[in-house]
């Protein structure tokens, strides 16, 4: 599971970085890429990655049942070739304690990514459908905490 955003001068680096932090789980795991952008200002490439499948399935569950039926019903769109489903959050929503799925690209999102494992006899697509499936699951405890 990876997480990805990018920040202006004009973002509170530190709100973005605990709302990725919550997302992942595990604030040891957000990274900050600092950079200029090419107008000059200071842009903050955000990153927080897991391999292990516990912590990456609690953070797309963290996405709640909403969320994940939405990816659900259009993993057609976002589900690629090398078993990645791609989606994005948006940002404002997040640093308001909400998460929503963003419906298109655009600027203020926080980009998802989850590698489904997908060994030989699988279809890759019901393995994928699996995966969503048991993150509804676990949004469902209550020991997941979505919002």
């Amino acid at each position: 599971m990876t997480w990805r955003t990018t920040c202006t001068a004009l973002c509170n680096i530190d709100a973005v970085a605990e709302a990725v932090a919550w997302l992942i789980g595990d604030e040891e795991a957000v990274t900050f890429d600092r950079s200029t952008s090419y107008h000059g200002p200071e842009m903050v490439l955000l990153e927080a990655t897991t391999s292990k499948k516990r912590p990456a399935m609690d953070s797309l569950a963290r996405l709640g049942e909403q969320g994940l039926s939405t990816l659900r019903t259009s993993y057609h769109e976002r589900y690629d070739d090398a078993h990645v489903l791609h989606f994005r959050l948006e940002l404002h929503a997040l640093l308001n304690g909400e998460v929503r799925v963003a419906d298109r690209p655009g600027t203020g999102q926080v980009k998802g990514e989850i590698k489904v494992e997908v060994y030989p006899g699988q279809s890759p697509e019901q393995q994928l459908l699996a995966t969503i499936d048991e993150a509804i699951e676990r949004a469902n405890r209550p020991e997941v905490v979505v919002n």
